[in-house]
């Protein structure tokens, strides 16, 4: 039995080689403004107290992350000055020396490996069939999957962010939570959620899940809930690992009384419904019916053109607007839409949970019920329901439909995120890469019951080819370029979303009527 795992060790140790070495090459590409975020919070947390941190303002790009990621950049910083201590002046706007982007660059890429170990976890949890070739093997394609993800890839190592540090932190507490270890599965989630907010989207499924799973002992033979099988001393475990955490994380601010400047920072809801970049969710949807409706309005004389509102939603900037005819939408209606499209998801995992494999398909869809209907939702956020996904596509043959739909749309939808010419022959190499790799492997390992993915399906995934070759190359051209040239993106949000709105949809009835012990299809 330890040869097979060793060889599976080898292969992750291999692909993590191989993606380290791809990800150096990639040091010199173009970066985004989030380069300067994360070079600007180095610089403040190393030079300021800490009471300063969550107020300090002289660049745009303010601290807006948990107090526990604060710290990380703490860390990073006396690692910094041995590169370069002009990075480390808070004043030094826009300081991108070659030796500070080599140093920025080198942090990412060393913080994977977290995501390296995690992936490894991951793959231990698979169920496998023995004496197949590694190739073919569930756990080498979760690998690749995960390791070599194409939205982690440029998001990360272009783009310029954490993701792949922060996603090994989740894939590690999913894993612990697939090998019974529920403590440490908390635990990690816990840090994960002060390092980075935005994982809240999923803190339901975490808190159903341990409610129903760890802290009740017993089902009825029905596969009900005994109640009287509650342990209130597990409850009381969970209880004091996630108080603690955030106890350490924002203590220091609650003694210092800037518990509201920071929840400020980390929850701007003046920012505006969506992002500078449409995310391809249900408001992109909105807003092409909205403006659709108010372009017929006018034609039709039904409205006034000099009384429509005239902030653009398309411009590229971050900001609040009113919808034309449509009724404008508030913070807490998209609060109160998010939670309704992910209760019936929480209450079939406390009615029948399934284990941790129904834990993790419930924790997809808070993911994507979250990027559906969130308030100001970036567009990256449709990785934390692409590479948890990837785990079950490699066991179900739905999934893997599901996924193949989900992560060729939400990845395309990133490409208006890297707009340079030179990332252009990157960005779609590495793409057709990933998508390609994604399609072959997983029909193989589900080759009995024909084609994955059925006609209409392939032919909206073939659709985002001349969709590319329309926005990148034919609509520059055209004199429409100088008066809209906020129409390539709306046409990608739009065009996406109607994927991304599908696989939800496809999601969420997967979820509702699998069986309560659903088992691996047959791969061969």
């Amino acid at each position: 039995m330890a040869a097979p795992m060793t060889n599976d060790h080898s292969c992750v140790f291999a692909l993590a080689l191989g993606v380290s070495f791809l990800k150096c090459l990639l040091i010199n590409a173009y970066y985004s403004t989030d380069f300067d975020v994360h070079r600007n919070w180095l610089a403040l947390t190393h030079s300021l107290p800490i009471s300063q941190w969550y107020y300090e303002a002289t660049s745009e790009w303010t601290l807006d992350y948990p107090p526990l990621f604060a710290w990380f950049e703490y860390g990073l910083s006396h690692i910094a000055k041995l590169f370069d201590k002009e990075m480390l002046v808070v004043q030094n706007l826009n300081y991108s020396s070659p030796a500070t982007v080599l140093f920025q660059r080198l942090s990412v890429i060393v913080a994977d490996v977290v995501l390296f170990y995690a992936v490894k976890e991951c793959c231990k949890c698979l169920r496998e069939d023995k004496g197949k070739d590694i190739l073919g093997k569930p756990s080498f394609i979760l690998a690749v999957l995960l390791l070599w993800n194409f939205g982690l890839l440029i998001v990360d190592h272009i783009h310029f962010q954490y993701n792949g540090f922060l996603f090994g932190v989740l894939l590690l507490s999913i894993a612990r939570h697939f090998q019974g270890r529920h403590l440490e599965g908390a635990l990690l989630f816990s840090i994960l959620l002060n390092l980075k907010h935005i994982y809240l989207y999923i803190a339901p499924a975490y808190g159903i899940f341990l409610l129903r799973c760890f802290c009740f002992t017993q089902n009825n033979a029905d596969g009900s809930l005994q109640w009287r099988s509650f342990s209130l001393l597990r409850l009381v475990a969970l209880g004091t690992i996630v108080l603690s955490t955030f106890a350490v994380s924002f203590g220091p601010f609650i003694a210092l009384g800037q518990l509201p400047q920071v929840l400020s920072r980390l929850f701007p809801f003046k920012r505006g419904l969506c992002h500078a970049y449409w995310a391809p969710n249900i408001w992109t949807l909105y807003n092409i019916a909205d403006k659709a409706l108010s372009i017929l309005g006018v034609k039709f004389k039904l409205l006034d053109n000099n009384k429509l509102p005239k902030a653009s939603m398309t411009g590229g900037l971050v900001q609040e607007f009113q919808h034309s005819v449509l009724p404008s939408v508030s913070p807490l209606a998209t609060l109160v839409c998010t939670l309704l499209s992910i209760l019936p998801a929480l209450f079939r995992i406390w009615h029948r949970p399934n284990g941790a494999r129904g834990f993790l398909r419930c924790l997809v869809v808070c993911a994507l019920g979250s990027f559906m209907f969130g308030w100001h939702v970036h567009e990256k956020a449709i990785l934390i329901a692409i590479l948890p996904l990837s785990l079950l596509a490699v066991e179900n043959r739905e999934d893997a439909r599901i996924f193949l739909i989900l992560s060729t749309t939400g990845h395309y939808s990133l490409f208006p995120l890297f707009f340079t010419t030179q990332e252009l022959p990157i960005k779609i190499f590495l793409m057709m890469l990933f998508t390609i790799f994604s399609f072959t492997s997983l029909k193989n390992l589900f080759r009995k019951g024909g084609a994955l993915v059925n006609s209409l399906e392939a032919l909206y995934i073939l659709g985002l080819i001349p969709l590319e070759l329309t926005c990148e190359f034919v609509y520059p051209m055209t004199v429409w370029q100088k008066t809209y040239p906020f129409l390539p993106l709306m046409l990608t949000s739009v065009y996406c979303a109607l994927g991304v709105t599908y696989a939800f949809i496809k999601l969420y009835i997967l979820l509702l009527t699998c069986s309560n012990n659903t088992n691996k299809i047959k791969t061969q």
